[in-house]
């Protein structure tokens, strides 16, 4: 059990920001007894490993909370996100025991490991949620730039990259909090979804109300002109 929350709580982090859940499990690695990782993951806390995720969360933390530049960023991150998913799906859930994950998926060493130590059903489970985290983030982005006219895009992106570390630190943790905390998250990746879809509906009505206004107008004048003669 402990290892489907791990890994949930992971990749769900990921979706918000690929390389805080990234550095979590690589710092704590690294620097303590808590999340040991399998040779197949022990890259993570590489010296150098850690070194360009630090780089790479300083360039995130910038881009994503510049207006424009963010909705650019989100497209980059489209790749990034779900991949980092992936990756802390699979390494944290190999700290612990997978059997609770085997289990239900019905095989009988199930996600299955391979030989070079690596559970690609939890992967591939991680890619799938930190997907559809992504792409509420990034559905509900340009809905709140447009609504504060680009101020609220900072103030946003930072309450993100709090709730990735700490859905991220709570994962490995206290991975039980994770049954709370997931279904609020997906409430709210919902919310912000639909939010952005109607947005984006309604502006496209404005469009098209501005173009069928427009077209109206061009045929005025000579209706006006023929009213004057007759």
């Amino acid at each position: 059990m402990f290892a489907s929350l791990t890994g949930l709580g992971l990749a769900s982090a990921a979706g918000l920001n690929a390389y805080v859940p990234l550095l979590v499990i690589g710092l704590l690695a690294r620097y303590t007894e808590i999340i040991p990782l399998t040779p197949a993951w022990a890259w993570l806390e590489h010296p150098a490993t850690l070194v360009c995720l630090g780089v790479l969360l300083v360039v995130e933390f910038v881009a994503d909370k510049v207006p424009a530049l963010d909705s650019v960023n989100d497209v980059v991150q489209t790749v990034i996100r779900p991949t980092s998913g992936g990756i802390t799906f699979g390494a944290g859930a190999s700290a612990v025991q997978l059997s609770e994950i085997t289990e239900i998926s019905g095989e009988a060493s199930g996600m299955a490991t391979t030989a070079g130590g690596i559970a690609w059903g939890a992967v591939i489970v991680g890619v799938v949620i930190a997907l559809l985290f992504h792409l509420a983030k990034a559905l509900a982005r340009p809905v709140v730039n447009t609504l504060t006219l680009g101020l609220g895009a900072p103030v946003v992106s930072f309450l993100e990259d709090v709730a990735s570390f700490l859905t991220a630190l709570m994962a490995v943790l206290l991975p039980v909090l994770i049954v709370v905390v997931f279904p609020l998250m997906v409430v709210l990746g919902v919310w912000a979804a639909r939010k952005g879809r109607r947005a984006r509906e309604q502006r496209r009505a404005e469009r098209a109300a501005r173009r069928n206004g427009t077209g109206t107008g061009a045929h005025s004048p000579p209706g006006r002109a023929d009213q004057d003669r007759q």
